[in-house]
Parts: C-alpha cells; sequence; structure tokens
C-alpha cells in the first residue's frame, strides 16, 4: 500500500520535490518475502517501508494561475497580467494601447487561461493539487508509437 505524497499548501506540490520528482513511502503486504539483489531474503510485517514510489512535482515560484487568470479578466487591459507574469514590457505596451484595443486582453486571457502564457522565470502555475491541471504531450523519435493494424 502506497501511500499519497505529502502535500505543501503553499505550493501545491509535493514536500521535498528535488530533480521534478517526490517520493512517499510503501508498505508491503504482510508475510511477503523478497529477496535483493545480493540474494538477502526480508519478509515484511505491514509496518515497516519497503520501497518508496515516485510522484512527479513541478517548479513552482509564487505564481497563482487563480490570480493571473482573475487580473487578466478584469485588469487585462491594464497590462496587469502581464506585470505580475513578469512581462513589464508588454505589460507596459498593453497599458498604453489599452490593451491593443481589448483584442490584446481577449487574446491574453485565452492564453493565460490554457496554461500557454506562464510566469517569465520558467516555472509552474501554484494550482491546487488535486485540480485541473494542463499536462503537455509532445512526440519526438523516442515516444514509441504503435503501428496501425488495418482489417
Amino acid at each position: 500500500m502506497c501511500l499519497d505524497p505529502k502535500i505543501n499548501p503553499a505550493t501545491q506540490e509535493p514536500v521535498k520535490c528535488a530533480n521534478l520528482t517526490a517520493f512517499a513511502p510503501c508498505y508491503p503486504a504482510p508475510n511477503i518475502s523478497c529477496k535483493d539483489y545480493e540474494g538477502n531474503v526480508t519478509t515484511f510485517s505491514g509496518k515497516e517501508i519497503g520501497f518508496f514510489r515516485p510522484f512527479p512535482c513541478r517548479n513552482v515560484n509564487g505564481y497563482s494561475y487563480k490570480v493571473a487568470v482573475a487580473l487578466s479578466l478584469f485588469l487585462g487591459w491594464l497590462g496587469a497580467d502581464r506585470f505580475y507574469l513578469g512581462y513589464p514590457a508588454l505589460g507596459m505596451l498593453k497599458f498604453c494601447t489599452v490593451g491593443f484595443c481589448g483584442i490584446g486582453s481577449l487574446i491574453d486571457f485565452i492564453l493565460i487561461a490554457m496554461q500557454i502564457v506562464g510566469p517569465s522565470d520558467g516555472s509552474s502555475y501554484i494550482i491546487d493539487y488535486y485540480g485541473a491541471r494542463l499536462i503537455r504531450l509532445s512526440i519526438n523519435n523516442e515516444t514509441f508509437r504503435e503501428t496501425q493494424l488495418y482489417p
């Protein structure tokens, strides 16, 4: 039985996240015997940790997704969303042009809501751990593709 990782309430990420991975303890069922690579046999009672399960985690630096969307929705025409995310030049440009006459504000709201535009330092938004998150999938040369079988 593997426990859920402990969640830091400030960052909404697992505690002790290092190299984009956090670990949670797992307890084998009672009377399970395992042999390690040296040939030693260990019998578990169900109360000791048998191994640690890895959990993915993200790098966050204090930028809240909810705040970014709210700023974009209500003050996007002043460039407040871009100032908040660390883009002062774009924020000033939006401020001087009143959000590019509203069109830029609408586009920025969609981009921030879809999590395409994020903080300028490359970190991720703080989003509730059990909330909706965007996970980007990509295909590269190491991605396995299963061949299609046609009847």
